[in-house]
């Protein structure tokens, strides 16, 4: 039986990722150099470490120990293809999802974002129980009729703090992977309705990974506090977004920080999600001429990519259990917009 283990990774660059797989010995932490798995503990002599969170808790800057004991290792470690990922972080203390992308929140011009939407990054607490690594298999929510991926850009909490300023953000974030919230909209939209959540829309899963990228690492594609990366997502190969913008957020990381720790507390492992960005949604998809989209079904293989960071991989499987009996299926249900044409496609930022 596989366990979990995380690892950093060095590859063109001296990129550095910490990512988590199952190799059967139990959770471990550790640095992928040349395609091969090098055990953090081993190279800094410390206790075992579960997973990305339990690195981050150690004192005295251990992502500069593990950069430095990495270059006077000659350890080979073992095969990456050897082993299962896992999410990064295996149970962060909690997951902020934000909305900071104008064209996801008007729904790509189609209705009028709240005031408030542009005053303050806004975000919902999402479900730490329900985490997923790389290629992991989600069952199809039994309860939901109208199922959806989000492609966003995920960051991870470095340090603890309180009354974050924008100015400092960045210091509290360790890095970046790939956050996809899987969306049950039915049951988002009726309860949304009712004022309150997501929640129970939100409740089933979400997917991290492949790998943390360190942020020193990303900062060719940090600017002015956003990550100016292209981002893709294909379903059973088909391509259902092409280039999308990461780098137009409305609200930078730093804010999101701010936002998060103000009269709060952010800790190491924590995990922020992006929102959707431009594009990254099953209806925006549509109105942008990708004829092929349409609620994702068993079956389906989902892959968000995003430039300097990788690809995150996952298969929606049959649901485990039928909804005979149940009495909370959602009322409310949306048609999908009209289809039509990436050329004839036109969004206009607020100024």
């Amino acid at each position: 039986m596989l366990t979990s283990v995380n690892i950093w990774v060095t590859e063109e660059r001296d990129s550095m990722k910490l990512l988590t797989y199952d190799d059967g010995s139990g959770p471990k932490c550790g640095v992928l150099r040349n395609d091969n798995i090098i055990d953090v503990a081993t190279l800094l002599s410390s206790q075992p470490l579960r997973d990305v969170q339990a690195l981050l808790e150690l004192d005295d800057s251990p992502l500069d120990r593990v950069r430095e004991a990495l270059g006077g290792t000659s350890d080979n470690g073992i095969p990456l293809d050897s082993v299962k990922l896992r999410s990064p972080v295996l149970r962060p203390p909690t997951v902020r999802d934000f909305i900071v992308y104008e064209e996801h929140a008007t729904g790509q011009g189609t209705r009028q974002a709240a005031d408030a939407w542009y005053r303050m990054p806004i975000f919902y607490f999402s479900n730490t129980l329900r985490i997923l690594g790389q290629g992991d298999h989600f069952s199809y929510p039994s309860a939901c009729v109208q199922l959806d991926y989000e492609m966003e850009i995920g960051c991870i909490i470095g340090r603890e703090g309180t009354n974050v300023s924008a100015a400092d953000g960045m210091d509290y974030i360790a890095g970046f992977c790939i956050f996809n919230d899987w969306s049950c909209r039915d049951l988002q939209f009726d309860e949304m309705d009712a004022r309150l959540g997501p929640a129970k829309g939100k409740d089933s899963a979400t997917t991290l990974g492949p790998w943390m990228v360190t942020t020193d690492e990303m900062a060719p594609y940090l600017k002015d506090g956003r990550l100016q990366v292209k981002c893709n997502v294909t379903v059973n190969g088909d391509k259902w977004m092409i280039d999308g913008n990461g780098g137009v957020a409305y609200h930078t990381w730093g804010d999101m920080v701010e936002r998060a720790s103000r009269d709060s507390r952010i800790v190491p492992g924590d995990v922020f999600g992006s929102g959707t960005v431009g594009g990254g949604s099953i209806s925006e998809a549509v109105r942008k001429g990708f004829d092929k989209a349409r609620y994702l079904q068993p079956g389906d293989k989902v892959t968000l990519s995003v430039e300097g960071i990788g690809d995150l991989r996952g298969t929606v499987d049959e649901p485990v259990i039928s909804t005979d009996g149940y009495r909370y299926m959602a009322k409310e249900q949306r048609a999908m917009p009209e289809m039509g044409s990436a050329s004839d496609y036109r969004y206009e930022l607020k100024k």
